[in-house]
């Protein structure tokens, strides 16, 4: 396959499924957006996404058996770390609603990843490095991987936030609970009453007019509707773990360095970002916003984690910097 684009083989095996990823995922992409086209699932781009995960998962495993740690001591196995977790929703995200949207969507940022660590990293940041003395420890592994998945699960929600953003813009949306199963809720709707006779109209005018009585009519969830509801509840789970990921990164760091909070750029940014979900959180549960207000909150979350995440390292400065990338 790596032939058939043209990409160089690898000798390193690692080097090799991560370009092998990349591939299948490049694969995905086009066919996503046709099945969106076409307003039908392929089963085929639920493989493929599938086949990728199990790449890079073998490729994050293969890494740590060679290093001996965690494979996160630079920022491409960062990176894969990442496309594996992307990927992994995505695919949790599909088993609750098979839609074609959910990998149009979400696709293109493990794409993303998988390409950037792939093609613009120079080789010194590809290859595996010891890990400094702070590092070795127990709370990495906790840490760094929570971390890393809330990252995923706020980018994909987020990016089904932008999708409800994209998705019938002409119509009001209203967010509506599944009461009597997926894809359906209960309204209330109220029934006229039947036809009066010409012989009870002497009854009736000395009775009260009957009330309108009220039923219970399931209807079916729209398109946005369906985004939104999958979007809050990876946001949802994705805030939780970035919760745990800075009380464990706190706790380590009053281990490592004496401080639980030094304000270091990547800590000060993971707060901003932190404060950004809630703030989502907050407009759904408290405020009762609905529909394209929140997810414009949602879609802003995706700027603060690119510079999170990706800013502090391009700078090299603080203490989670992988080091500067136009670095020679």
């Amino acid at each position: 396959m790596l032939l058939m684009l043209g990409l160089p083989l690898s000798n390193d095996p690692v080097i090799a499924l991560g370009l092998l990823a990349f591939c299948l995922l490049l694969l995905v992409l086009p066919l996503a957006f046709w099945a969106v086209s076409g307003g039908r699932t392929l089963p085929a781009v639920r493989l493929l996404v599938a086949a990728a995960n199990l790449a890079l998962a073998a490729q994050l495993l293969l890494r740590w058996w060679d290093s001996g740690h965690f494979p996160i001591s630079n920022l491409y196995e960062s990176l894969c770390f990442l496309a594996w977790g992307c990927t992994l929703t995505q695919l949790l995200v599909e088993r609750s609603w098979p839609s074609p949207l959910v990998p149009a969507a979400a696709t293109p940022m493990a794409l993303g990843c998988v390409a950037f660590a792939s093609f613009a990293l120079p080789d010194r940041l590809q290859e595996a490095s010891p890990l400094v003395p702070a590092l070795r420890s127990s709370w990495l592994v906790m840490h760094v991987s929570v971390i890393m998945l809330s990252y995923a699960a706020l980018l994909v929600g987020s990016l089904l936030s932008l999708a409800v953003l994209l998705t019938d813009r002409s119509q009001a949306l209203q967010l509506r609970g599944s009461s009597i199963g997926s894809g359906a809720y209960r309204q209330a709707a109220a029934t006229t009453p039947a036809p009066v006779t010409a012989m009870a109209v002497a009854t009736l005018e000395r009775t009260a007019p009957p009330a309108p009585s009220l039923r219970l009519s399931s209807e079916t969830m729209g398109l946005a509707e369906h985004l939104d509801s999958l979007s809050y509840r990876t946001i949802t789970v994705g805030f939780l773990l970035l919760s745990v990921g800075l009380v464990s990164g706190a706790v380590w760091a009053n281990e490592a360095w004496g401080s639980w909070w030094s304000w270091d750029p990547k800590e000060t940014w993971a707060l901003i970002c932190w404060l950004v979900y809630a703030a989502y959180l907050h407009t759904r549960l408290i405020r009762g916003w609905q529909g394209r207000r929140p997810a414009i909150v949602a879609t802003a979350g995706l700027v603060v984690i690119a510079v999170c995440y990706i800013g502090v390292n391009l700078l090299g400065i603080g203490l989670h910097s992988y080091g500067w990338f136009f670095d020679s």
